[in-house]
């Protein structure tokens, strides 16, 4: 009755952590030697928040130092602001986006996870490869790595081998499974400017701001904002070649506030690029092994949801499969059930982001979108109950899970 989970990030903790609850035997492998990457998805919503509290954990995360949002707004063509997610009207607690480095939140399900005898995380452990049993994937072979030693290779043997390692999974790979994509038009620049003393305190809203092909977003960090820039797709290189004081200008024309700082970007170096995917795998699982999170389907940046919409495959995948691990009989059919249960709402939330993505590129040269639907706009306007849909679709999601009750505590 062993698992092996492949990749450390927020859907192999959170899997590892309900398994170990559930007194199976379960080993996370993470590659690197900590949690610490910036530029990672830092929106823990009210469905994530709402499941640490049925763990018993949480008191405890909202000790951990964090930024309210409370809102998304969009500028409007002729004026106003369209609140595509107004999460005040969500009933409290759970009406607000906590924001906090990923790092913080997967060490504080790191350390909940170490209470439990059944768990172990191996970090600077990067699984390589897969192990058959004949037609039967039987666990992984991993290079560990650390203290100055030499890397070696070695086996895990497990009776399921769970796939969390990212959007470009390896072992997803080797195992045959292709996804298929669907078109995104822009890629995301990631890069930090400081914050004055006058700016401190928590976030309310994020409210992009457009121009012709392009748009920014800051968000509120502990002392400083994250940036996120974003533009056509493949324009990285060109960016890049016009050299760091264009790209200066290209934000102060967006946020001429933000002029006074600008030296902070010394080189494009600080700059990193996210290539935006939007895909999914057709099938998420074949005998012995399973694929969640971004490994099954990676998404768009667009309403923060990714780390939400994987920690929710994760307990899915933990309260179908608690049972069968226990006894030792994971089959095929079991997998299955994890994938029909995640599949609608991954296909929902990838198609509502597609759509956002069409309102987010069609900015005049003024700087306002002009493919917000205008019954949406009418509806946010004039029907305050419809306000909330939009908050409840972001901050829960289409099919919303509750830890299984082994995992209660």
């Amino acid at each position: 009755m062993a698992c092996v989970v492949a990749g450390g990030g927020p859907a192999g903790m959170m899997l590892g952590l309900l398994l170990a609850r559930a007194g199976v035997q379960v080993t996370v492998l993470e590659k690197h030697a900590d949690f610490l990457r910036d530029f990672r998805g830092d929106t823990v919503h009210p469905s994530t928040i709402r499941l640490l509290d049925e763990l018993g954990l949480g008191e405890e995360f909202r000790r951990l130092p964090q930024s309210r949002l409370e809102n998304f707004q969009l500028p409007l063509q002729h004026g106003g602001r369209l609140q595509l997610g107004d999460f005040g009207r969500l009933r409290a607690p759970y009406n607000y986006v906590a924001m906090l480095p990923q790092w913080d939140f997967l060490n504080f399900l790191a350390d909940a996870a170490a209470r439990e005898p059944t768990f172990r995380l191996l970090m600077n452990a990067e699984a390589t490869g897969l192990v058959y049993d004949g037609g039967r994937v039987a666990g992984v072979r991993y290079r560990t790595r650390g203290g100055g030693a030499e890397a070696h290779e070695e086996v895990l043997l497990a009776d399921l081998t769970v796939a969390c390692d990212g959007r470009s999974s390896l072992l997803r790979r080797l195992a045959g499974f292709v996804p298929k994509d669907f078109p995104v038009p822009f890629d995301v620049w990631w890069f930090r400017l400081p914050r004055r003393p006058d700016e401190a305190g928590g976030i309310g809203s994020i409210v992009p701001v457009f121009g012709p092909n392009e748009a920014l977003v800051a968000l509120y960090r502990q002392d400083f904002f994250q940036i996120g820039y974003l533009t056509h797709k493949g324009e990285d290189a060109r960016l890049r070649a016009e050299g760091v004081e264009k790209f200066r200008e290209r934000v102060r024309r967006l946020r001429p506030d933000f002029a006074d700082r600008l030296d902070a970007i010394a080189s494009l170096d600080q700059v990193s690029m996210l290539d935006v995917r939007l895909d999914r795998l057709r099938r998420w699982y074949r005998d012995g092994m399973l694929c969640i999170g971004d490994a099954a389907h990676a998404m768009s940046p667009a309403g923060g949801v990714g780390i939400n919409l994987a920690i929710q495959d994760a307990v899915a995948a933990a309260a179908i499969l608690a049972e069968p691990l226990r006894r030792g009989q994971t089959r095929a059919k079991d997998l299955a059930r994890v994938q029909r249960r995640r599949r609608p709402p991954t296909v929902l939330i990838q198609e509502a982001q597609r759509r956002l993505h069409r309102v987010l590129f069609s900015a005049t040269p003024g700087g306002a979108p002009t493919g917000v639907p205008r019954l949406l706009v009418f509806a946010a306007r004039h029907v305050p109950p419809l306000r909330a849909i939009p908050a409840r679709m972001i901050g829960f999601g289409p099919l919303p899970e509750h830890a299984p009750a082994f995992a209660r505590r």
